[in-house]
């Protein structure tokens, strides 16, 4: 494993320049970014910020309200579209492109083509979404290739359920939901994504989509099925298998524990068998199903969500002590370097948002956390080093910090950072900018420092919990050390200056193998604060530095040579 780091974005948003945004507005009001939106300056920009892969999120053809009937494409019914645009995971055609995102509808695979082949050239890598537990109402694919049988061509509506069937049937029952839906027919009713057997989901459950058999018998004990192998595990693997010819590098895979970890057991050794570089993310929410689909799912890498991120969003919303860090990390102590971390994606609130903290700095020792206590993977929402503050209402997703996934919109700190695409950041304000430097110089920090991507950590926050001139409700430190590389990590999360004082223990020397009473120089890479004497390390001394409200050190110690 080493060390890498996502830079999520949604192609729908990323290059709309459109400042004129009309709420629930259609594609032709509202604008559409567009795969030529990612420049090769564009890329050049995002891989110096210190990105390895972009995750280009709703990339595969999903359900719309958009209507491109002339290009063969069947339309969907607005009843079972969210949004105007659609939800990216309400897939429609597993085996095409979102033709919202080209230029030219008719070359649109192409065009994905030569956004991969320009990722590449940028030194970065591809991610894709795979979704494999649902799909779209009304899911048709018209673009597969010759030989492929469409999910559910084959299958018996008589059945509530076989594992030679694709979907969950409730036959004898018309799909009639907890609202209104006008000349919309689905008959018999199909389960619908969220586990939801009934043939009437409300306004809250997936009710666009609808749930993929992979052998399980859920109205009847949850029996496993798996010999003979079901139907629905070869389609997906052909899938799967259809895009890492088109050369990604990874996928992102939504909803995976709702997905047997058995699948996953047979199908990823098979794609990795035909694209070894090609890594698997899990989007798993259940800490007791973690190592489950760790080990015998074979998935490089979980979401870190239901631990890691909720503790930092704690500790940053002032709820949480930041000693509760310590706690996060020992739960997956022995998976550590499998949980990719994050403080932003598609699903949760803008740290700036007024749902969340308010400002993007009121962050940032809890992004130095995310990204340096462990060697796992990082992962950061576009927008998120810009102060995005996502408190706009763009229709169906409405006012509710989030960067909508739903609608025909743009992103304002993006526009300002893009400047109709110069990517030059002229437009963006002060604190954007200066939010915008430090992630370069963490995510860069991150990457190259050998004492995060390859050393040992040791937590300090044990040892400090009642020195007098360290408060734990508020601060937090740890030390990292790969062979003469020491880095000493110092957070201050509160809102007013803190002079610190951090005590190491005997434990940690004869952990990290350093001698004591060594006199190091001392050099905080993020450049907030000057050391001007060396500084002898001892169990016996105290580690004295000014914090300054929600700030965080990352400081180099190198031996100090006379």
């Amino acid at each position: 494993m080493s060390k890498f780091i996502i830079y999520q974005v949604l192609p729908r948003l990323f290059g709309n320049y459109n400042t004129q945004l009309t709420i629930d507005g259609t594609m032709e009001q509202n604008g559409c970014g567009k795969f030529s939106s990612f420049t090769h300056e564009a890329l050049k920009q995002i891989r110096s910020l210190g990105a390895t892969h972009v995750w280009y999120t709703g990339i595969i053809e999903h359900a719309t309200t958009a209507d491109y009937a002339a290009f063969g494409i069947e339309k969907d019914h607005p009843a079972v579209v969210k949004g105007k645009a659609g939800s990216p995971y309400a897939i429609k055609d597993y085996y095409d492109v979102d033709p919202d995102l080209a230029d030219n509808v008719t070359e649109r695979m192409q065009e994905f083509e030569n956004l991969v082949e320009r990722t590449h050239q940028n030194q970065l890598k591809v991610i894709v979404d795979f979704v494999p537990n649902h799909v779209a109402r009304h899911y048709k694919s018209d673009a597969a290739p010759q030989g492929i049988v469409d999910l559910g061509a084959n299958d018996c509506t008589d059945w509530h359920f076989s594992p030679l069937n694709n979907f969950y049937y409730l036959p004898g029952e018309v799909f009639h939901p907890q609202f209104d839906v006008q000349n919309y027919t689905e008959y018999p009713a199909k389960a619908t994504g969220n586990d939801c057997f009934s043939a009437s989901p409300g306004l809250n459950d997936w009710y666009e989509t609808v749930k993929l058999n992979y052998g399980i018998n859920y109205t009847e004990g949850m029996q496993k099925q798996f010999d003979p192998i079901p139907d629905t595990w070869f389609k997906m693997r052909d899938i799967l298998l259809f895009w890492a010819a088109k050369k990604v590098d990874g996928f992102r895979c939504d909803m995976a524990e709702m997905v047997p970890v058995e699948f996953w057991n047979w199908v990823i050794p098979q794609v990795k068998a035909v694209a070894s570089h090609i890594i698997f993310i899990a989007e798993v929410y259940n800490p007791a199903e973690y190592r489950n689909y760790i080990f015998n799912g074979k998935f490089d890498y979980l979401y870190d969500k239901v631990g890691m991120y909720d503790t930092l969003r704690n500790v940053v919303s002032r709820n949480h002590a930041a000693s509760d860090i310590s706690k996060a990390w020992q739960e997956v102590n022995d998976i550590q370097d499998y949980m990719l971390q994050f403080m932003e994606n598609h699903d949760e609130q803008r740290i700036a948002s007024g749902f969340f903290a308010g400002e993007g700095k009121y962050a940032v020792p809890a992004m130095i956390v995310a990204a340096t206590l462990s060697k796992a993977p990082l992962m950061i929402y576009f927008g998120q080093e810009l102060n995005e503050k996502a408190m706009e209402n763009e229709g169906y997703s409405g006012l509710d910090g989030r960067t909508t996934i739903f609608d025909y919109w743009a992103v304002t700190s993006i526009q300002k950072w893009a400047n109709f695409g110069t990517f030059d950041g002229k437009l963006l304000d002060k604190d954007q900018k200066q939010l915008r430097t430090f992630y370069k110089k963490l995510l860069h920090i991150a990457l190259n420092e050998k004492a995060v991507t390859d050393g040992l950590m040791y937590d300090l926050e044990y040892a400090n919990i009642n020195q007098p001139k360290f408060n734990a409700h508020e601060q937090f430190a740890f030390m990292r050390k790969y062979e003469d590389e020491i880095l000493l990590m110092i957070m201050n999360f509160d809102d007013k200056p803190h002079e610190t004082e951090v005590h190491i223990p005997a434990e940690a020397f004869h952990f990290l193998l350093v001698e004591e009473g060594t006199e190091f120089k001392c050099t905080d890479l993020l450049g907030n604060y000057k050391f001007v004497e060396p500084v002898v390390l001892h169990s016996a001394n105290k580690f004295c530095v000014d914090m300054k409200p929600w700030s965080g050190m990352i400081i180099k110690l190198e031996r100090f040579q006379n």
